[in-house]
């Protein structure tokens, strides 16, 4: 297993969808070993292959059960409301308060290549919300409002400048 670098803020790789896995097979699962022991040392608890400079539809989790993985997402229903201060390993040392659904229906294929669904509330759909955002090219800046945006920018901007 391998740790990856992690693409950051102004990478044309987190602003692109990212194609579907076509084929799960032991190079994805050494993928998927490796992008768990990347999240676990950066330390996160979620990851999306664009993150680590792979275009594919894949992210892994682990909220403190355990890592897993899903594969070519997509959240089937979402309902409620949750504002929560939000991070993004690809935008590091910066937070927000971040309004998303509570509740999120998450349709994935597993490891196995089966078919699977989970729901999850708080903190779990949350990460399910903020990786899915990862595969279709949106990062955690480009949920906040105009104003927030634009000052987020400046500032991160600025920060690399200076060199902070």
């Amino acid at each position: 297993m391998a740790v990856l670098p992690i693409r950051t803020i102004g990478d044309q790789v987190l602003v692109r969808r990212a194609r579907d896995v076509a084929e799960v097979d032991g190079r994805l699962d050494q993928l998927i070993r490796d992008m768990i022991e990347t999240m676990h040392e950066a330390p996160g608890v979620g990851l999306a292959a664009p993150q680590v400079g792979v275009d594919l539809r894949l992210f892994v989790w682990d909220v403190g059960d355990g890592p897993d993985v899903a594969i070519n997402p997509t959240i089937v229903e979402s309902s409620g409301r949750w504002r929560y201060e939000e991070g993004c390993l690809s935008v590091p040392g910066y937070f927000w308060p971040i309004e998303r659904p509570r509740r999120v229906l998450l349709r994935y294929v597993t490891r196995d290549g089966e078919v699977a669904e989970r729901e999850a509330e708080d903190l779990l759909g949350r990460v399910f919300l903020h990786e899915t955002d990862h595969l279709d090219g949106v990062l955690l800046i480009e949920r906040l409002d105009d104003e927030e945006r634009r000052e987020a920018k400046q500032r991160i901007s600025r920060e690399r400048w200076l060199g902070a």
